[in-house]
């Protein structure tokens, strides 16, 4: 049997991923690499990306890395992004939008937990809303858009399994706090963000339908790494195949998202959370 070509393979494709410096955006950027792809990296800093490149390039010496210092919630640096990549000759013909902040979720006893939606901080939401949402939807302007000048491209927005389910708040309780108003929870930032990039994911999917840009979704389930036992043992319960995810057990999924191998594929949502979401 002749084997066919791979429909994955990116070999001479830029990709640009938001958020690279992060524990999936590295993994992001090696499977991107892992296809033939060139990458963008970009973060807030370019000292976010130095460990997230070294440990690339571990794994692929000759990996085309190309970094750049960009703030997702600034119009201005995103567009200097796009200029300087612009000045550099450097078409991007794949835009992951990857950047998020996930709050860590701990507490102080005695005082009622900001985490909780009585109490949560219009600052924090602004500034949580503004890097995983609004930084989407610029880049998605800026790079998106010039893949629909060209006729060709895709999109995929990071999104989560708390983007198609609620939260269970009962696996963040602490112990000793006897109060529910002091025990910390997941914050409703999260789950707005997450489902409001599947939002877009429909709405970008269908606004350029016909410029040759698809757009889809990924939602992972929760990674291990290293957290506490007993969060882990509450999450676990709750996922049918009984563990977290390993940190690099997307790559595939992106792999296939970003490629020819899904070019049937937009406005869709690819949840990939061990099955909690249909339990």
């Amino acid at each position: 049997m002749t084997a066919c070509p791979s429909r994955y393979d990116l070999t001479g494709h830029t990709a640009l991923v938001t958020g690279a410096g992060g524990l999936l955006g590295r993994q992001h950027t090696a499977a991107l690499v892992e296809a033939g792809a060139r990458v963008v990296v970009t973060d807030i800093g370019l000292a976010q990306l130095d460990s997230a490149i070294a440990a690339v390039k571990q794994a692929a010496p000759a990996a085309d890395l190309v970094p750049l210092a960009m703030d997702v919630t600034s119009p201005e640096s995103v567009s200097a992004a796009a200029a300087e990549l612009e000045r550099c000759d450097i078409e991007i013909d794949i835009l992951v939008n990857n950047a998020a902040i996930d709050p860590k979720v701990t507490s102080i006893p005695g005082v009622m937990h900001s985490s909780r939606f009585e109490a949560f901080p219009v600052p924090q939401w602004q500034m949580e809303i503004a890097v995983g949402l609004t930084g989407a939807m610029l880049c998605s302007q800026a790079f998106g858009g010039a893949m629909a000048q060209r006729g060709r491209g895709v999109v995929l927005n990071i999104a989560s399994d708390l983007g198609v389910i609620a939260p269970d708040q009962r696996i963040y309780r602490q112990p000793g706090i006897a109060r529910d108003e002091e025990q910390p929870v997941k914050p409703v930032t999260y789950s707005v963000i997450k489902h409001g990039l599947i939002g877009l994911t429909k709405y970008l999917a269908t606004y350029w339908a016909d410029r040759g840009v698809r757009v889809n979704a990924l939602s992972p389930g929760g990674v291990f790494n290293n957290q506490h036992p007993t969060f882990v043992e509450r999450l676990t319960r709750l996922i049918p195949m009984g563990r977290m995810a390993h940190v690099d057990e997307y790559r595939s999924a992106i792999q296939f998202l970003c490629s020819d191998a899904s070019s049937y594929m937009t406005g869709q949502n690819m949840v990939i959370d061990g099955g909690r979401s249909v339990w």
